[in-house]
């Protein structure tokens, strides 16, 4: 029988106990001197956002599929616990064991954002590991990291002893063997790392040297050892019927989480292209899962969780192209169950809005488009691929069908941003709030129409056409808000209107933390220290700290952010090679300057380089 970590006392004293004891439905236990390793799954954040995961689901399952391999899990425990355990001196434990993370293999850590940060330093720091790789010694576990922020690492380089580069069904079951073979051997935790990092998508930092020039720019980034490659090359699965891990028994979380129900993944990559999205670059060729495989997993997925829910997870379910078959199957095979299904990044056409109109209560629910800028020229510097008239065209037909709420996303310091590009939010979302008016007769409205306009503040990321752009100040972003805010209050539907911005302080550290190098992870051990943690919750985030953390490490935040970069310079990420050409995004990023749209991949293939891993949509109607 398992003992607690916490005992009744504590547990009695911290908010939402269940958190952090584990003995969830369809959670793995094993007999701990029957496995050779033992994985430490860590989200860095409370436990209702790391449940939510479908990437750690998908490694959880996986590894527990070896029988030589335990995977427990593990999230950064809120502020109130995490001051009981340093008074306490309680190091952080794994759910299923409740034994410490500190006697683990592996300690791998999901980086999903960059407001994570110093969420990955407390989880380091309360499982008595040190913080930088290089004071570890033989008996603590290797600290390996993987997520969409792994594509630029460099920012955490010194704080990880590996970083894993691509999707997680593809060289995991190499590193545990190696792993295997090298303690059989006798050899050391450098031996081991010296020889992952010859595995194909395995970065190990302390292997690697950056040298910078006067100016501040990096001068040169190389390997400081034979047989260890110049460029890491990003891994993922290609057919995904042989190779993919489907999750057929979710662990079932105790409390409710962020995403209360079966996610169930339709397809990977998107066809879009559009040049501000980091996830439709890195995750490129778009690959589907076959439709009667699916409806096999939503039928065992929904029996062995009891979710009343089933989410169609990709970057655009719409693009999948089973959907209509896959949908109008969960409607009939559920029908009287009261399974609810959830239907995130569609595009809003006319099938969208029939199986919508099918699945949702119609009078609780609001519509959700993303048109991401005002003006068409905007939308087409972005390659966003949506006209107003198909806008206006869908939003009249989401009326029709019942609906009087809509949310329209958009991005303000886009390129090529002129003030009226940011006056036409207002003016698009009036036209939207005219189009009801227009096509529901006065008799048939309930109630006034409500447009909600939410603009967040955009980010350059890594391996996007957009890479070498600059931002702007948090004064800039507030000041093209307050265009925004007054444009709409100019319009005639004002009271239908309703705005709200994203914080600028948290966009412009979003912005240094994606760009950043290695010289930025003093910041963030710095503002850690300080008392920087849980920094994407608005409620714990403070400037300040992070404004003093960069002002005592000597570092200029602008540097990272508000320079627009040559394109001859190296950029922090370009030891990763992920498909995408350079010369793809060099070429995307000057037809955005002209206003040129790029078809999609169904459309026309842009040679984007993604045909190298020959599979998914590249070879579409070529076999």
């Amino acid at each position: 029988m398992r003992t607690l970590a916490l005992s009744d006392e504590i547990l009695m004293k911290v908010d939402k106990a269940a958190r952090y004891i584990g003995g969830e439905v369809n959670s793995v236990m094993k007999d701990k001197n029957e496995v050779d390793i033992r994985f430490a799954m860590c989200f860095p954040d409370v436990y209702e956002i790391g449940m939510s995961n479908l990437g750690m689901m998908i490694l959880y399952n996986m590894f527990n599929q070896r029988e030589d391999v335990w995977c427990e899990r593990l999230f950064s425990p809120w502020p109130d616990l995490d001051k009981v355990m340093r008074e306490e001196k309680i190091p952080l434990f794994a759910l299923e064991s409740q034994e410490p993370i500190r006697d683990f293999d592996f300690l791998g850590i999901t980086i999903g954002y960059e407001m994570c940060y110093t969420n990955i330093l407390q989880v380091l720091d309360l499982s008595g590991i040190p913080l930088k790789s290089v004071d570890r010694g033989e008996d603590f576990p290797i600290v390996i990291g993987g997520g969409a922020c792994a594509y630029n690492p460099e920012p955490l380089a010194p704080f990880f002893d590996l970083f894993y580069i691509g999707e997680g069904e593809t060289v995991y079951d190499a590193l545990f063997d190696a792993y295997k073979a090298n303690k059989k051997d006798g050899g050391s935790r450098k031996d081991f790392l010296l020889a992952a990092a010859k595995i194909p998508g395995i970065y190990v930092p302390s292997l690697y040297e950056v040298t910078y020039k006067e100016d501040g720019t990096i001068a040169s980034f190389a390997p400081t050892v034979d047989d260890v490659p110049e460029k890491v090359q990003k891994q993922l699965i290609i057919d995904m019927e042989k190779e993919y891990r489907a999750v057929e028994a979710p662990v079932v979380p105790h409390i409710k989480a962020t995403q209360d129900r079966v996610t169930l993944e339709i397809q990977r990559g998107c066809i879009r292209g559009c040049r501000f999205c980091q996830a439709g670059m890195i995750y490129r060729p778009t690959r589907e899962r076959d439709v009667e495989t699916l409806k096999e997993s939503a039928r065992i997925m929904l029996k062995n969780t009891g979710h009343e829910e089933i989410s169609l997870s990709s970057l655009s379910s719409s693009d999948y192209s089973q959907l209509k078959e896959l949908v109008n199957f969960l409607i009939e095979e559920f029908h009287g169950k009261a399974i609810n299904i959830s239907l995130p990044s569609l595009r809003i056409d006319a099938f969208a809005l029939d199986v919508m109109s099918k699945v949702q209560d119609v009078k609780k629910s609001s519509l959700t488009f993303a048109p991401e800028a005002g003006s068409q020229r905007l939308r087409d510097v972005i390659n966003k691929g949506l006209t107003e008239e198909v806008i206006l065209h869908g939003a009249g037909e989401a009326f029709k069908g019942g609906w009087n709420q809509v949310k329209l996303y958009f991005m303000l310091g886009l390129p090529t941003e002129t003030e009226d590009d940011m006056k036409g939010i207002a003016h698009l979302a009036q036209k939207i709030a005219e189009t009801y008016y227009e096509v529901v007769p006065k008799e048939q409205r309930k109630g006034k129409v409500q447009i909600n306009v939410s603009t967040s503040f955009f980010v350059p990321k890594p391996f996007t056409p957009f890479q070498w752009a600059p931002m702007y100040t948090e004064q800039d972003f507030v000041e093209k808000a307050k265009v925004v805010k007054n444009e709409v209050r100019a319009q005639l539907n004002q009271r239908s209107i309703r705005y709200n911005w994203h914080e600028p302080d948290v966009t412009a550290l979003e912005g240094f933390l994606a760009r950043g190098d290695r010289r930025c992870a003093d910041v963030i051990l710095k503002a850690y220290e300080k008392g920087a943690l849980y920094d994407a919750w608005t409620e714990n985030f403070d400037y300040d700290i992070w404004k003093e953390a960069m002002a005592e490490c000597g570092v200029d935040m602008t540097f990272y952010t508000l320079r627009e970069r040559s394109l001859d310079e190296i950029l922090p990420w370009d030891f990763i090679d992920t498909g995408v050409s350079r010369k793809f995004l060099e070429r995307e990023w000057q037809r955005a300057k002209e206003g040129v749209v790029t078809e999609n991949c169904r459309q026309k293939c842009s040679a984007c380089g993604a045909m190298k891993f020959k599979g998914g949509v590249c070879l579409e109607g070529k076999n």
